[in-house]
């Protein structure tokens, strides 16, 4: 022991105080350490687990980053949905390409494959009960999929235009077909029950794209934009607008020049976790909405209507 620390224990009181500041300066450095070792040892994704309730109050948000995860640079993605368990099946484009898929989010691993035809191009996927629901481009023809192996359970026809986009509220189906319509379909006959001609400050918003279903609206992406469109299923009224140019802006200027737009959005309604992605892109992203910055709507139109 030090000498100075030896004049500083002559009565008891001062060496209580002396052991307390001894045990204290021990245990501050174990803690940091203790600390560094949890925080290395964490699984990734816990890193970006919930990122709270969406509020979806304003009409025009941004994102943030949460988390990143890998994404196979090869998959044209036409349609994305998150399934539980850190789950994700995806449907992917390109003549001789196309394909279904399960894929586990936090490695980005392809687990399961089903190649489409040839003579088809993958478009937009949704999951209702046990099968999932896929269309394909310039057909009215579609397919279902068991959820388990992601064998071919039958094809259907559709009554929209064309098939771009497809997501559901577990009743009905919702679709697009590439124009500024949003359809509504009776998942057991594919027949139109309902449609609406999307507007924003009287233009119509056309190119409507992949679809998800989000806290009882469907979100759209708007095809060779960066942005993705809020709609009332009930009325296909425009109740907003999220912009993420950021997102394909990093990714050129990373190095990824051979990448596609933005395209694929899931959304874990048990975490609140909401995943973007798009063509081609090496990454998949988990994001949350902030206020965006005062935006005119000439801007918001010059940015988002194609």
């Amino acid at each position: 022991m030090p000498h100075s620390a030896q004049l500083s224990v002559t009565s008891p009181s001062a060496y209580r105080r002396f052991v307390s500041r001894r045990r204290i300066s021990m245990m501050i450095p174990l803690a940091l350490f203790s600390g560094a070792v949890f925080l290395f040892f964490m699984p990734f994704n816990s890193w970006g687990e919930s990122s709270g309730p969406l509020d979806l109050s304003l009409r025009i948000h941004e994102i943030e980053v949460v988390a990143e995860f890998p994404h196979d640079p090869d998959a044209f993605t036409q349609g994305l949905l998150y399934a539980g368990d850190d789950t994700l099946f995806e449907s992917t484009g390109i003549y001789g390409k196309s394909s279904v898929r399960k894929v586990d989010l936090r490695t980005g691993k392809v687990e399961v494959l089903e190649k489409m035809g040839d003579s088809y191009f993958g478009e937009g996927l949704t999951l209702l009960g046990e099968r999932l629901f896929q269309v394909a481009w310039l057909t009215n023809t579609g397919f279902t999929y068991d959820l388990r192996n992601l064998s071919k359970v039958k094809p259907f026809k559709h009554h929209m235009k064309d098939g771009w986009g497809l997501a559901t509220d577990g009743e009905v189906l919702f679709g697009s077909d590439g124009t500024s319509t949003l359809y509504r379909m009776d998942p057991r006959t594919m027949k139109v029950t309902d449609q609406h001609t999307v507007r924003y400050s009287g233009r119509e918003v056309r190119y409507l794209n992949e679809l998800e279903y989000i806290n009882k609206e469907v979100w759209a992406n708007v095809w060779q934009s960066d942005c993705i469109a809020r709609i009332s299923p009930k009325d296909g009224s425009l109740l907003g607008w999220i912009l993420l140019p950021k997102l394909r802006q990093g990714l050129l200027k990373s190095g990824h020049g051979g990448i596609d737009v933005l395209n694929g959005i899931a959304w874990d309604s048990e975490k609140q976790r909401l995943f973007v992605t798009g063509k081609l892109w090496p990454k998949l992203y988990q994001i949350k909405l902030k206020p965006a910055s005062d935006m005119s709507e000439k801007q918001i139109a010059r940015q988002c209507l194609v």
